[in-house]
C-alpha cells in the first residue's frame, strides 16, 4: 500500500502562497480570480488546520508570521517545481515562453510586484521566473534572459546595465525608538545585525569607521528576502541593496536609519546570448525591465525619488563580450 499524504486542501494552500507573495489579499484575489472574501476564508481554514496563525492582520495590511514565512517560501518553490514538470511532460510551442533567472531576493522584492505589468502590455509572452543563487550556463539550461548582480562582463553575452548597487542599513521603524533608539553608526553595537550570505556588515562597518561594533555577530539568512522579513518584523537591522528595500521603505515598512549612509557593491545587469539577443520577446522583455528600472528613480550615484518619470540615467547599456554564467 502507498502512503497516504495528510495535506490541507490545495486550494487553501494557493490562496495563502498567493497572499503571501503579493503581501496583499486582494492582489492575491485578483491574480486567483476569486473575491478578496474567499482567499480570506481559504487561509482562515488552513490557519485552523494548521493550529496557529500564518499573517498578522492590521487595519490595512498583512504581515507573515515566522511560521507563514517559512511555510510561503516552501510552497512557492513546489509550487514552481510542479509547474516545471507539467510544463516539461508533453512537447509544445515555447515561441511565446520566456524564461528569466534571477535571484530570489529580486525576484520576490523588485521582480514579481511588477510582472503584472509586463503581462498587460505582452499578454502573449508567458514569463517563467526561475529564482535561483546558482550561475546559469545558458547553452545548457533552459534560460533566455538573466538578471544578476556583478561587474557587467560576462564572455558570449549581452550585458545591459540595470540599477545601481548601493547598500545601507535599514531597519523597522520601531527600533527609532525605545531604550536604545538608533540615532548613529555607534547606536548599533545596542541591536542585533541580519546577514545574508555573504554578509556585507563588515564592508560597511569599516568603510564608515565604525569600530565599536562587531560586524559578525547575529543570525544569518540563505537570501536578502528572508533577512528582508526579520528586520521588518523588528528582529534586528539589515544590510541590504537599495533596489531590494526600495519599496519597503515607500510603504513605511523598514526606514534607513543612518539616510543614505552606503557603501557601493556589484550592480544589476540585463544579460542574454548574444546569439539570442535581438528575439523579438527578449527584446520586448529587455526594454521592459529597464523602463521599469528607470522608473523607482534610483540613480548611480545613491540619491533616489521614488515615483519619478524620467530620473538620471545611470551609464549607457554596455554590451560586453565576456562567460556563459550570469
Amino acid at each position: 500500500m502507498g502512503m497516504a499524504f495528510d495535506l490541507p486542501s490545495l486550494t487553501g494552500l494557493r490562496a495563502f502562497e498567493a497572499a503571501a507573495r503579493n503581501r496583499s489579499i486582494k492582489l492575491a484575489a485578483q491574480e486567483l480570480f476569486v473575491t478578496p472574501a474567499a482567499v480570506s476564508q481559504q487561509i482562515k481554514s488552513l490557519e485552523e488546520r494548521l493550529g496557529g496563525p500564518l499573517f498578522l492582520r492590521h487595519a490595512r495590511s498583512i504581515e507573515l508570521t515566522q511560521a507563514g514565512r517559512g511555510l510561503a517560501v516552501q510552497l512557492t518553490d513546489s509550487f514552481q517545481r510542479i509547474s516545471n514538470t507539467l510544463d516539461g511532460l508533453f512537447p509544445h510551442d515555447e515561441a511565446g515562453v520566456l524564461t528569466v533567472s534571477v535571484l530570489p531576493s529580486f525576484a520576490a522584492k523588485w521582480l514579481v510586484p511588477r510582472l503584472g505589468r509586463f503581462r498587460q502590455q505582452q499578454p502573449h509572452i508567458d514569463v517563467r521566473v526561475s529564482a535561483s543563487n546558482s550561475l546559469v550556463e545558458f547553452g545548457l539550461d533552459d534560460v533566455h534572459l538573466g538578471v544578476r548582480s556583478g561587474r557587467g562582463v560576462y564572455p558570449g553575452l549581452r550585458s545591459d546595465y540595470l540599477l545601481p548597487g548601493h547598500l545601507f542599513p535599514v531597519c523597522s521603524p520601531s527600533l527609532l525608538k525605545g531604550a536604545a533608539p538608533l540615532r548613529e553608526p555607534a547606536d548599533l553595537r545596542h541591536h542585533t545585525l541580519l546577514h545574508a550570505e555573504p554578509s556585507d556588515w563588515p564592508k560597511w562597518l569599516n568603510t564608515h569607521g565604525v569600530t565599536a561594533v562587531n560586524g559578525t555577530r547575529g543570525p544569518r539568512f540563505s537570501d536578502d528576502g528572508l533577512m528582508l522579513d526579520a528586520a521588518i518584523d523588528g528582529q534586528g537591522v539589515a544590510i541590504s541593496r537599495e533596489i531590494l528595500v526600495a519599496d519597503d521603505l515607500a510603504r513605511g515598512l523598514l526606514v534607513a536609519p543612518f539616510g543614505r549612509l552606503q557603501v557601493h557593491d556589484w550592480d544589476f545587469f540585463v544579460v542574454c546570448p548574444l546569439s539570442m539577443a535581438d528575439l523579438p520577446k527578449i527584446v520586448a522583455f529587455r526594454e521592459w525591465i529597464m523602463e521599469e528600472a528607470r522608473k523607482t528613480g534610483i540613480v548611480a550615484d545613491g540619491s533616489s525619488a521614488p515615483g519619478a518619470e524620467e530620473p538620471v540615467r545611470p551609464p549607457a547599456p554596455r554590451r560586453r563580450r565576456a562567460a556563459k554564467r550570469a
